[in-house]
């Protein structure tokens, strides 16, 4: 069997990679992608995979928005951190809908179910999973509790949201920083990938914010926003050629 695993985290890639070897060491991994393009990419210009594994939050969005660009002939077994996208993944027939962390025994029954379809149970879920056009609703406005009172901020004027282990703060583009009771994973879910960009496990920045672009020693990029940031912004080698299609394509 190969598979193709559509996964953003390094982590949770290499964990996907040993629960296949220790459930069948004849499983072939045949690809890891780690975003919407990436994927699109791929899935284009290679070999197909039997499955494909797909993390439904990725770096540059959903990857339901996977569906939107091309036709999956893959049965897909869908995977996340956050059950609130469940009711979602089922209504497209998945194989299988695994919450991380995932357990060797619950993949290893999600892919004897998938072992045991025809080929006519394949075609008709291929059929459902295709059909999947979401219409995106992005989050023009916030709203930042401060005391007793809501601040409304437009999205145009957000620089980047950027976390550490307790907290998560919003950066604006006149220099003012808030705190905002929502984790990244959270906020990233309701903005519009094609001007906001998860950077690292720190931040989320603004397409409109990036003033410069500097090529690291270890093919690592540094990011200069238009106002200061609480610590320097890497893109990593791996995630820099995403990046930079993202800021150059509209």
């Amino acid at each position: 069997m190969k598979i193709l695993i559509v996964e953003d985290e390094t982590a949770a890639y290499e964990s996907l990679v040993e629960i296949l070897n220790e459930i069948d060491p004849t499983i072939e991994v045949i690809g890891n992608t780690e975003s919407i393009s990436q994927t699109i990419k791929w899935l284009n210009e290679r070999p197909l995979p039997d499955l494909i594994l797909m993390d439904i939050h990725l770096s540059d969005g959903s990857s339901f928005l996977i569906f939107d660009h091309i036709e999956v002939e893959v049965p897909i077994i869908f995977t996340t951190a956050y059950d609130e996208y469940a009711i979602e993944a089922f209504k497209v027939n998945s194989i299988d809908y695994l919450l991380k962390p995932i357990k060797t025994s619950e993949l290893e029954r999600s892919l004897q179910k998938f072992t045991k379809l025809s080929r006519t149970n394949i075609l008709e879920y291929l059929s459902k999973v295709n059909q999947l056009a979401p219409t995106p609703r992005f989050t023009k406005k916030l709203l930042i509790p401060i005391n007793d009172k809501l601040l409304p901020i437009d999205m145009q004027e957000v620089s980047f949201f950027y976390t550490t282990d307790k907290t998560t703060s919003i950066g604006l583009s006149n220099g003012n920083t808030y705190s905002y009771p929502k984790t990244l994973e959270q906020i990233f879910s309701t903005l519009n990938p094609a001007n906001f960009y998860r950077a690292n496990k720190q931040y989320i920045i603004s397409r409109n914010a990036v003033k410069n672009i500097t090529v690291w020693f270890d093919s690592r990029l540094l990011i200069t926003l238009d106002r200061e940031v609480p610590e320097r912004i890497y893109i990593s080698k791996n995630k820099a050629a995403d990046f930079k299609a993202w800021l150059v394509n509209e």
